[in-house]
């Protein structure tokens, strides 16, 4: 748990002093955070997880409010199932776990989503440019989904 939440505090801590002073004296700067879809709508057997993101994202939110007046926006990516190593090693565990194909569990993960497919990371990178550019400048505390539609909540 650590790793997770301490990691990301003492990287926003550091950035703060030398990156951060720079980004208040310039009066730009952007900070993206990349936690989970998670942090809408949970999954279960994931608490540990589920819990470390959601309070990245409550750190995320809360640090868009105090450096928004220095023109530094802070937002929050949750990607959903991605074609990662990582998602290929979670269908082939759970094969594994319930044997059966590989195929029948991401034919599953597909269908749970709208778009009937999972996201690539060049659609996740697209988004994190643009929350990188000029062009989002009165973009902050938010949190957005990268997941084909996969979260059904209405905010």
């Amino acid at each position: 748990m650590e790793t997770g939440l301490a990691g990301k505090v003492a990287l926003v801590a550091a950035a703060s002093k030398g990156l951060g002073r720079r980004m208040r004296e310039r009066r730009w700067g952007r900070v993206i955070h990349v936690t989970s879809l998670v942090v809408k709508q949970p999954i279960d057997g994931l608490m540990l997880s589920t819990s470390i993101r959601a309070a990245v994202t409550g750190f995320s939110r809360t640090l868009a409010n105090e450096v928004a007046a220095d023109r530094i926006t802070v937002n929050t990516i949750l990607p959903g199932f991605m074609n990662t190593e990582r998602v290929v090693e979670l269908n082939q565990a759970t094969a594994a776990r319930e044997g059966v194909p590989v195929e029948e569990v991401e034919r599953r993960f597909r269908e749970q989503i709208p778009m009937r497919r999972v996201g690539e990371p060049r659609e996740l990178a697209a988004l994190a440019t643009f929350l990188a550019s000029e062009g989002a400048s009165y973009i902050t505390g938010q949190s957005i989904a990268v997941d084909g539609g996969w979260i059904r909540s209405l905010l």
